[in-house]
């Protein structure tokens, strides 16, 4: 059977004709990825290839990596049947890399990219009405400097704070198995190695939170003596870093009130307090 035509489509900010999913090296804003860019394929190259040595390739390697067969199949599935209202919009459809300022003092980790937000705009937290309420609270707090992350390509940056997920693919369901889970696991191990200066972490929901615990004793923090629970505004310090939980910024959430916009701005509030605070301890 012949496959159909590929499908170019213009990127709705810079231009350009892209299929779904992406090809890594082909234009797209803030590709890290190239075409012989190492793709890992299993959990064994995983563990090989995350201890990148610098954070751009790092991110080059995650951008690509194919280790998790369903997920592959559930993010380029989405990228190439779309959802009806970004019908006429190139999907990124891969792994999304960390992203923001490389010498952080904040490290905001979630659960894992969305099918029709991070999967088809290219960022991390961006494209939904999840990431609309996050940049609102890190503009209004200091660490955006827009109030809106609308896509790759947009002028967004963040100011001495960088995101990651805890799972890089978009999930079915946004629900990854734990086997997905930890064939991820050591490219944020090997992230917070490469970002020494952080030195608050603000995890959305319990995932991320149970994620950036795994993550940071893996980065080398001491083992907490028990499980730290979860709950939003909680603490936990981790070595020379504190860990601050928050409740995600879902629709289901916000919508109803669990979460407020005065609720999301005092956990980043709190978070530059704790980071001017490292700083001013570490001063001669």
């Amino acid at each position: 059977m012949t496959p159909p035509p590929m499908v170019l489509l213009p990127h709705p900010v810079v231009g350009g004709e892209f299929p779904s999913p992406v090809a890594p090296g082909t234009g797209w804003p803030d590709d890290p990825g190239a075409p012989d860019t190492p793709v890992a394929r299993d959990a064994d190259d995983v563990r090989r290839l995350a201890p990148a040595g610098s954070l751009a390739e790092l991110d080059a390697r995650v951008s690509v990596c194919s280790a998790c067969p369903r997920l592959v199949t559930w993010r380029e599935d989405v990228a190439r049947e779309k959802r009806a209202s970004f019908a006429d919009q190139p999907y990124w459809g891969r792994p999304i890399p960390g992203w923001g300022d490389p010498e952080p003092s904040l490290l905001i980790v979630g659960l894992a990219p969305a099918a029709n937000g991070g999967n088809r705009t290219g960022r991390i937290f961006t494209g939904d009405p999840s990431a609309d309420w996050l940049f609102a609270s890190l503009h209004r707090t200091g660490w955006a400097a827009q109030a809106t992350s609308e896509h790759a390509g947009d002028g967004q940056r963040l100011v001495d704070a960088r995101m990651i997920a805890t799972v890089r693919c978009a999930p079915p369901e946004n629900k990854p198995t734990p086997a997905e889970r930890d064939t991820c696991a050591p490219w944020i191990a090997a992230e917070l190695d490469l970002l020494p200066t952080v030195r608050a972490v603000v995890a959305l929901g319990s995932f991320g939170w149970d994620g950036a615990v795994r993550s940071l004793v893996a980065a080398g923090a001491p083992a907490p003596d028990r499980k730290p629970k979860f709950a939003h505004g909680a603490e936990l310090a981790l070595g020379s870093v504190t860990l601050i939980g928050c409740y995600h910024p879902s629709p289901h959430n916000t919508y109803t009130g669990r979460l407020t916009r005065e609720m999301t701005d005092e956990v980043f509030t709190r978070a530059r307090a704790l980071t001017v605070s490292a700083a001013d301890t570490m001063e001669p």
